[in-house]
């Protein structure tokens, strides 16, 4: 029998669903350890591996190399993270010296995170009912898989990636089930809920420890998207996730210490999930909070508000379902970028006319990318932050590298790798370049409506329209599945992947058999030993390439 207050769960060949009326957090605590621990064999489908592997590579060539041009947050994390030491903690990017695991954690999970350039999750998989909420979200949190390989000292190479698969899943499911944006929370919560979960499966916790950390992580540390408004933005916003990570495995290790926080928290009436979508007494809605506080039943026993389905064998693991950037941009002008991209290769007039040639540039988006990348008020970023997610600017930078050169490549893939957008088009000298900035004043915007907004999370539905002097007009038509999405079937990932990884490696590595060195390892992960993945991170940083900073 199952012990009392155990989660009812309901199994299938590949998944398990955690019912609303069940206790989740209990049961995401038992299926994290279940899986983690090899309870279900060796039945992860060869493609899961793949992608976790290159997403995981991916993550890491983003935060050394945030870190090579001394951005501001990672910086100053890894320093603190190297002031508070621990004999029996984890490492930072490029350092062999041991400190505070959750401060290592937010080191690293603040470097991967700096570029906005990794891993991206949509939260929509139509083939789960229920799980099209359409939560973004980011592969941040890998730091946390070897933060625990290092403490415990035995997890190997295997096991380390079945975390970080494991960690998506949660991740990445919870994104599918619950938007949290749509109540002004940062999508990082999620994040923060798996972090907890992964960490205290990997270091031996009792799924009731974890239980008491989910509660804890969700009843104390909730960050609102106060970080990431305005016109120009903080460090606040890129070190989100490094935040509410720290809290997570703190609240993690304090639990295996004793301390017990809420139980139960998916039914918690007064927790975030029915606290904005109640499940009794009231209808939801986001005005629900004005009505709720006098309404006894709507504060009673009640479900959550959604099930929960965790994949733990086969080829449907949320991993594969999450996309790439190929290069530096914000995630909802991957559209325009693949119709400008399109553009140039199908008409080499473009390139080679120069930005005088070009009257005027119109990009039909769907929201939310019209509202927020689209805004005007982003055409004059003064931060690299505000920079990239400004999609005129995006967009103008890499028109930018086409006119310049004249010319394209023929092929698709091609072009992505020559015209890929990289750190320094977001730097201090970027910001205010001059034909960028012409550029930028000849974009404008429309809303596609109805028909765009439809087609959104499932695609990436957006029309790059090119108006040419002389009359010329030039269309990329509707592109739905850019390069790097995850329903895409043209492009060559593990190509334009490697020229990424090199490119962003040469900026921290000063010889590039240096570069293909540190990847080979990170590619290879898989059949390392736990003594090899404990150093996977490790590299001399003083024989690191010598950069100004990149924002001035």
């Amino acid at each position: 029998r199952p012990a009392a207050g155990a989660p009812a769960r309901h199994f299938a060949a590949s998944a398990v669903t955690l019912p609303a009326d069940s206790n989740q957090a209990l049961g995401i605590a038992e299926y994290a350890k279940d899986f983690i621990g090899g309870k279900y064999g060796e039945t992860v489908d060869a493609s899961v591996w793949e992608r976790i592997e290159m997403f995981h590579t991916d993550s890491v060539m983003c935060g050394v190399s945030a870190l090579a041009l001394k951005t501001n947050a990672p910086t100053v994390l890894r320093e603190e993270a190297l002031d508070y030491p621990d004999a029996r903690g984890a490492t930072v990017f490029g350092s062999s010296a041991r400190c505070s695991p959750e401060k290592a954690i937010a080191a690293n999970a603040s470097a991967v995170r700096e570029w906005d350039s990794n891993g991206t999750v949509f939260g929509y998989n139509p083939n789960i009912p229920g799980h099209t909420a359409g939560e973004f979200g980011h592969n941040d949190f890998y730091p946390v898989v070897m933060a625990a390989a290092q403490v415990t000292g035995e997890i190997d190479g295997q096991k380390a990636l079945r975390a970080m698969i494991c960690l998506d899943e949660i991740r990445g499911r919870l994104a599918e089930v619950f938007s949290l944006k749509s109540y002004k929370i940062d999508h990082v919560v999620h994040g923060a809920i798996a972090s907890a979960a992964v960490y205290g499966a990997l270091l031996g916790a009792s799924a009731e420890q974890i239980e008491s950390a989910i509660g804890m992580t969700v009843a104390h540390y909730v960050p609102f998207r106060a970080i990431r408004a305005g016109k120009q933005l903080s460090d606040s916003k890129g070190a989100s996730a490094a935040l509410s990570t720290e809290a997570a495995v703190l609240s993690m290790r304090r639990a295996m210490r004793g301390f017990v926080g809420p139980r139960d928290i998916f039914r918690n009436p007064e927790a975030i999930f029915r606290f904005f979508e109640p499940t009794t007494g009231a209808k939801a809605s986001q005005e629900v909070v004005d009505i709720a506080l006098g309404n006894k039943v709507r504060w009673g026993v009640g479900p959550a508000p959604f099930n929960l389905v965790l994949s733990h064998s086969g080829a449907d693991f949320a991993v594969c379902g999450m996309h790439f950037k190929l290069g530096l941009y914000e995630h909802q002008s991957a559209g325009a970028l693949e119709g400008a991209i399109s553009a140039l290769v199908n008409n080499p007039e473009l390139a080679a006319g120069g930005v005088d040639a070009i009257e005027g540039i119109n990009i039909v988006a769907y929201e939310p990318a019209f509202g927020i990348i689209g805004d005007p008020a982003k055409k004059d970023p003064k931060t690299r932050q505000s920079a990239d997610h400004s999609m005129a600017f995006i967009l103008s930078r890499i028109l930018v590298k086409a006119l310049e050169a004249g010319k394209v490549p023929s092929s698709m893939d091609d072009a992505w790798m020559e015209l890929m957008l990289s750190p320094y088009d977001y730097g201090k000298d970027a910001l205010y370049e001059t034909k960028t900035r012409a550029l930028m004043a000849k974009i404008g915007f429309t809303h596609g409506g109805p028909e765009y907004d439809a087609k959104y999370p499932d695609g990436i539905p957006t029309q790059i329209d090119i108006s040419l002097r002389g009359g010329k007009k030039i269309s990329s038509g509707m592109v739905m599945y850019p390069s790097g999405h995850a329903r895409n079937t043209t492009a060559n990932l593990r190509n334009i992947l490697a020229h990424k990884n090199r490119m962003l490696g040469d900026i921290v590595f000063k010889e590039r058999g240096q570069v293909d060195a540190f990847v080979d390892r990170l590619v290879g992960m898989k059949g390392a030993s736990a003594t090899q993945v404990a150093q996977l991170y490790d590299f001399d940083w003083s024989a690191m390439r010598t950069h100004d900073c990149i924002d001035g």
